[in-house]
């Protein structure tokens, strides 16, 4: 059996793979910028004007947050005074050594909406880039202030933000599971399952409304199928054995499964509505964490046929598999990037199991990370960072990263373990 419910994390359930060959309280999460390379944009953000007033949230310090865990960006001191309609004083913020400055106003409407407005200069040329408007309700500020720094990284990078986007992820506090969704900085947190019995592999749909994911609840593994908007669920496998590790195609209408139904276990496709279902694999080994490359043609998953876990690849229709991974005699947990050039994976190092990406042109690889158990790593939908699960400090807790591993940043949850991160689409709903 690949998973137990005394055994619920990814990497730990392929250890068997190996050796065949509302809910608890969240801590505040702190983010912490652990390390720089290259060079990154100075921006002065100014303290938004009344934002403290009428906002329970720090508008400008979560656009500065969300910037700087980008990677790109530099903050600059910027002392408080500017609004969207002030005209700044370009030499003053040049001494600053300032190439971009943001500042807006955080104003309460008569109907209790908050009315959050920002510009963004060009400190050089002393010109707008942009001015935006938005009237949100107060609930909602936190992610107007993540759309505010997903349209000041567009107009500067040039890619599209994620900061807007949501993670998911598995919480354990105590004897208690959690299905937890929140901001892709990871606050904002909310419950949207609770179990006494362990939840593992969630996987976000492409509509960014739905969430498949293993359930023990019945005392067996199943999958399953939720609305985030509503709660509402459903079974999706509940065949003779296991039912685990599921995946959703680029389009949303079929999910690629491990399934035990038929002896070993193997990969199988199913209709999202369940129908449909139709077996990929026919090894005598053990087939499991299935991904689909974005473009829908071609699925990578994990497989022991070579004698130990390692990662392979082969048609979406099923057929014959070609090996991915070379270097190592454990590789696992394969996530394809959003633009099907680099993949992600988990390889095990004299005994530590680290994040490493492989160019999937070239075929080689990097290991970026120094630590001992990372696990479950899933990339941004714009492809330019990787969240991951680790440990630090005995505990374990979320990482982002950029793709050379330059720039990690612990979201950490000081009360719970955290694991099986997933990131969600540019589509929220």
């Amino acid at each position: 059996m690949l998973a137990s419910p005394a055994n619920v994390s990814r990497r730990r359930s392929l250890a068997a793979l190996a050796a065949l060959g509302a809910g608890p309280t969240l801590a505040q999460v702190r983010i912490d910028i652990a390390g720089y390379g290259g060079s990154r944009y100075p921006m002065a953000i100014v303290d938004f004007r009344d934002d403290g007033k009428v906002s329970t949230q720090p508008i400008a310090a979560i656009v500065r947050a969300d910037l700087e865990r980008s990677g790109l960006f530099r903050s600059v001191d910027a002392p408080p005074g500017l609004s969207e309609t002030s005209v700044p004083a370009w030499a003053d913020w040049k001494a600053r050594q300032a190439d971009a400055l943001v500042a807006g106003s955080v104003n309460r409407l008569a109907d209790g909406r908050l009315d959050i407005r920002f510009k963004l200069w060009d400190v050089a040329k002393g010109t707008e880039l942009v001015g935006q408007a938005q009237a949100v309700h107060p609930d909602d500020a936190r992610l107007a202030a993540h759309r505010i720094a997903d349209t000041i990284y567009e107009k500067l990078i040039g890619d599209k933000g994620v900061f807007a986007t949501r993670m998911a992820y598995v919480t354990k506090a105590g004897p208690r599971y959690s299905l937890v969704v929140a901001d892709a900085d990871g606050e904002g947190a909310k419950v949207a399952l609770t179990s006494p019995e362990p939840i593992i592999s969630p996987a976000w749909a492409p509509n960014g409304r739905e969430l498949a994911y293993v359930s023990f609840e019945s005392r067996k593994a199943t999958v399953r199928i939720q609305d985030v908007l509503t709660g509402g669920r459903r079974v999706l496998a509940d065949f003779k054995g296991t039912n685990s590790a599921p995946a959703w195609s680029p389009d949303g209408q079929q999910l690629v499964l491990s399934l035990s139904r038929e002896g070993g276990t193997q990969l199988f496709v199913i209709n999202r509505d369940g129908s449909g279902l139709r077996r990929l694999t026919q090894s005598g080994a053990i087939d499991t964490e299935a991904c689909y490359a974005p473009d829908g043609s071609k699925i990578y998953f994990v497989s022991d046929r070579g004698g130990g876990p390692q990662i392979y690849r082969m048609a979406a229709s099923g057929g014959s598999a070609e090996r991915v991974t070379f270097s190592g005699n454990y590789n696992i947990s394969p996530a394809i990037s959003p633009d099907g050039r680099t993949m992600a994976y988990i390889t095990r190092t004299s005994g530590a199991f680290r994040l490493s990406v492989m160019d999937l042109g070239t075929g080689q690889s990097q290991q970026i990370s120094e630590a001992n158990d990372d696990e479950s790593p899933a990339f941004a939908p714009n492809g330019k960072l990787i969240v991951y699960a680790s440990r630090a400090g005995g505990k374990e807790v979320l990482m982002t990263t950029t793709l050379d591993g330059k720039i990690k940043t612990p979201l950490l949850v000081t009360l719970v373990e955290v694991r099986e991160p997933t990131w969600g689409p540019f589509t929220r709903q």
